[in-house]
């Protein structure tokens, strides 16, 4: 295969593609969604069976449990993969939605016009999951997608196009809007990167490898997130059920996920009472445990945290936990060692929390909940595409309305500038 040929007529039949879509109506668009969930329901077998293949190829070459506990599509993955395409049907349609309409002195009306970015070129590693989560929510807001997933969910990421392609074959919408590279040549990435005639915005979702890398060489925009290093900080005024639940939630809920905790802050006025009781749930759990000096001192199988731990985002079963005197330290931390991802402060001190959500420089910051809910679909958006802890465009979990940008409209009647 020429790699450069096919990846440039992916990017033609895409442009093509996302001009259909702009035209597109809600009712079409949202009818190629539901029939994709139907799809993926009548082929659930076809689904397991391939991803099996996968599976055990990835054992094979010796993946580790948190990439194969990505790369698994297992029956509730598929239920929320389904729930995501419904949901995303069903929330409203941003594309020519007109805001903040207002006459000016000269008697034009000028507002801005919600419209799609055009053509979207997403990467990925291992979760097969993604393939739906973009197709749906790039086809909702007008743009065509091209999606390359990693080569160790070849076999299932085939096999989910193939369902996405059969339900956008039951409606007028060209097949091109949703294309996956179906060659697991990694030449393909970066040619996709660089298809500066064709492909408006990149979004890569993986490890941090592949985000520097394709941050480094894109010659198209990118909306990214590097690391997940998340914060849980347990205030002296919290309380104390509340913060076991939040703290032992957040980080064994899920281990190889942007969105657990990767460090533990508590007020020192309340440690000697909390970490025990943590550190007896997280050893159940096979927890690794690193702390300060004054964690240490209370937990004595605690391993002394190094600098690095603080700067390292683990998606292991390893925490960091370091004993702050105050909220003022906690934030301090935060923004000095945080990658802008996800924290939560757990308190009950109603100033202290809106202090937290004010000063914590991060895309989500949270009050007495889990760090795990900073995800597309329990924010209500259907779905994302990623999480983004850029500044510019979009930040946080990126859903509908990041996937789109504005335009300025004028409306008249005749007006003529004097």
């Amino acid at each position: 295969m020429n790699i450069k040929h096919y990846m440039q007529t992916l990017g033609q039949h895409a442009k093509a593609a996302a001009s259909a879509l702009n035209k597109a109506n809600t009712g079409i668009k949202n009818q190629a969604l539901l029939a994709m969930a139907e799809t993926l329901h009548q082929q659930r077998e076809v689904l397991r069976t391939e991803n099996q293949k996968d599976l055990a190829l990835g054992e094979q070459q010796g993946l580790d449990t948190p990439s194969l506990e990505r790369l698994t599509l297992s029956a509730k993955v598929i239920d929320t993969m389904i729930e995501g395409l419904h949901q995303v049907a069903a929330l409203p349609d941003p594309i020519g939605e007109i805001s903040n309409l207002q006459y000016r002195p000269s008697g034009i009306q000028v507002g801005q016009m919600r419209v799609p970015l055009g053509v979207i070129g997403i990467i990925y590693e291992s979760r097969p999951n993604v393939t739906v989560d973009a197709a749906a929510l790039c086809l909702k807001s007008g743009n065509a997608c091209i999606l390359r997933g990693g080569s160790e969910a070849f076999h299932s990421n085939q096999a989910i196009a193939a369902a996405i392609n059969k339900g956008i074959q039951s409606t007028q919408l060209p097949l091109t809007a949703v294309q996956i590279v179906n060659t697991p040549d990694r030449a393909a990435v970066g040619e996709l990167i660089t298809l500066t005639n064709y492909v408006d915005v990149i979004v890569p979702r993986g490890g941090k490898s592949l985000i520097e890398r394709i941050t480094k060489d894109a010659s198209i925009p990118v909306i990214k997130h590097l690391d997940g290093i998340c914060h849980v900080y347990i205030d002296d005024q919290a309380e104390l059920s509340k913060a076991i639940a939040i703290a032992d939630n957040a980080k064994t809920h899920r281990y190889g996920v942007c969105n657990a905790m990767e460090t533990l802050l508590i007020g020192s006025t309340i440690a000697a009472q909390v970490l025990p009781l943590l550190a007896k749930i997280y050893q159940d759990k096979g927890v690794e445990l690193r702390g300060c000096a004054k964690t240490c001192s209370l937990l004595p199988t605690c391993l002394r945290a190094t600098e690095e731990d603080w700067h390292t985002e683990y998606l292991a079963p390893i925490l960091s936990i370091r004993i702050v005197a105050n909220i003022d330290e906690a934030i301090t931390h935060i923004n000095h060692y945080g990658s802008q991802h996800t924290d939560a402060i757990v308190t009950e001190n109603y100033t202290l929390a809106r202090r937290f959500l004010r000063e914590v420089d991060s895309s989500s910051v949270m009050v007495n909940a889990s760090t795990r809910f900073a995800d597309g679909f329990e924010y209500g958006l259907g779905a994302e595409i990623g999480i983004s802890t850029n500044k510019l465009h979009a930040r946080g979990p990126v859903g509908l309305h990041g996937l789109t940008s504005v335009k300025f409209v004028v409306l008249g009647d005749g007006h003529i500038r004097q």
